[in-house]
């Protein structure tokens, strides 16, 4: 830890879009699980701080503010880091003390919050282990947009929306989904949700992760 901080200290700032302030969220438990979770799979992967951000694109300060729990990243910047680890999105945000039969009370929902704070991300699975498959709820503000780099080839995404209404684009093809409309899509190419609306929408999403040999 000691180290990381010292080559952080000496980087520029993070750059903008790269953290969101959630911690008044009540996410801060959350930010640590990261945080430990990244340095151990970086460190078992033989990574140093400046070959995860080259293989990232996130800058070398950021990965070390990260992994001392200092800075809360956005849904953007964690999925950077997992594809350049070669990791499920959940291995970023588990928690190896979760119980086999977990609870997850709204009250106290966790989530994860896109650079605007437009868009955020709930994981309804327990955090235990790193998952093929992952359950969330996604939020989206009205006028809100949230693009999606290419995952990692394999991935799939099955997408329902709950209320309001959704724009996907796939690539170069566009959907609009409304309440109760379900879209099964290939997410290793780029995609983007837009509520075109001026109302909340609320989605549930379920990815999964190609097979490993």
């Amino acid at each position: 830890m000691t180290r990381a901080a010292i080559e952080a200290a000496h980087e520029d700032p993070p750059s903008r879009g790269e953290t969101t302030a959630s911690q008044d969220r009540g996410e801060g438990d959350l930010t640590h699980v990261v945080g430990a979770n990244l340095r151990r799979i970086r460190v078992k992967k033989g990574l140093s701080l400046d070959r995860l951000a080259r293989a990232s694109r996130v800058s070398k300060a950021m990965l070390g503010q990260i992994e001392l729990g200092q800075s809360a990243p956005t849904i953007n910047v964690l999925w950077k880091i997992s594809s350049a680890l070669g990791v499920p999105f959940s291995a970023l945000i588990a928690n190896p003390t979760a119980p086999s039969t977990a609870l997850f009370p709204a009250k106290r929902a966790k989530r994860l919050l896109s650079g605007n704070g437009a868009f955020s991300s709930r994981a309804l699975f327990p955090f235990a282990a790193s998952h093929a498959t992952e359950f969330y709820e996604l939020r989206m503000a009205p006028f809100g947009v949230e693009s999606a780099e290419a995952h990692s080839p394999g991935t799939t995404e099955n997408l329902v929306v709950a209320t309001g209404s959704i724009r996907l684009r796939v690539g170069k093809e566009q959907y609009l989904l409304t309440p109760g409309d379900a879209i099964f899509f290939e997410a290793d190419v780029a995609h983007e949700y837009a509520n075109p609306s001026d109302a909340e929408a609320v989605m549930y999403l379920v990815m999964r992760y190609a097979e490993r040999a």
